[in-house]
């Protein structure tokens, strides 16, 4: 067991004082690790694999809400539709309509973020601001019909760096676009998704309401 009980406190308080939901990122993770925090009163975790999601999920108390935070495939979401809370990562219309589609086989409406290309690395997904502004335009007019989706947010990853004023201005483009978008046409934005266990202090200061911590809680990944 490698679950770091003290710093999930430290944690906890801080994203306590933004008013921001920190996600327990389990990802490789065993079921026993979870249920440590689950313990503790945790109730929300991320996942990057879809069928390792779907193996834990099956195994741990159904008051847990799952988010899954990987790149998602679409011929994947059908696995997950059934109880996930929330997606972080649509990074295509291709996904979003797939997740709409799935989402109404199971008579629900599922909650999912715009995941938005912010970092300068080249492997990373998602939307630039201008395709954000667009889309959501597309869906407020009707242009796009999404019945069984809800966008609740923005979600991006910064660049994996020391560089803290790189950082900042990340998080500050992300905040910005947030904000230009949180109450654009029929859609109500409420989560900015930004922050991992080096950086996430600097992105409550910059506004994130959702913060995906992984190795401060449960140690390095082997």
């Amino acid at each position: 067991m490698s679950v770091n009980e003290n710093n999930y406190k430290a944690i906890l308080e801080k994203t306590n004082a933004a008013v921001a939901t920190l996600v327990a990122v389990s990802k490789l993770k065993p079921v026993s690790d979870i249920q440590v925090l689950y313990d503790l009163g945790q109730r929300d975790f991320g996942e990057n694999y879809v069928q390792e999601l779907v193996e834990k999920q099956a195994l741990l108390p159904g008051d847990i809400r799952w988010h899954f935070i990987g790149h998602l495939q679409s011929n994947k979401v059908k696995y997950i539709a059934p109880f996930v809370h929330l997606i972080h990562g649509v990074d295509s219309e291709k996904l979003l309509l797939e997740i709409d589609k799935q989402a109404r086989k199971n008579n629900r409406t599922i909650h999912c973020l715009l995941q938005v290309h912010v970092a300068q690395e080249e492997t990373k997904f998602g939307f630039d601001g201008a395709e954000v502004t667009t889309l959501i335009d597309r869906i407020s007019s009707g242009a796009l019909v999404l019945s069984n989706v809800a966008i609740k947010g923005l979600m991006a990853m910064a660049s994996f760096t020391d560089d803290m004023e790189k950082l900042k201005q990340e998080f500050a483009a992300m905040k910005a676009l947030f904000e230009e978008n949180a109450e654009r046409g029929t859609l109500k934005f409420e989560t900015l998704s930004m922050g991992m266990s080096g950086d996430y202090e600097l992105a409550l200061e910059y506004g994130s309401t959702m913060i995906r911590v992984g190795s401060l809680l449960f140690g390095a990944r082997g």
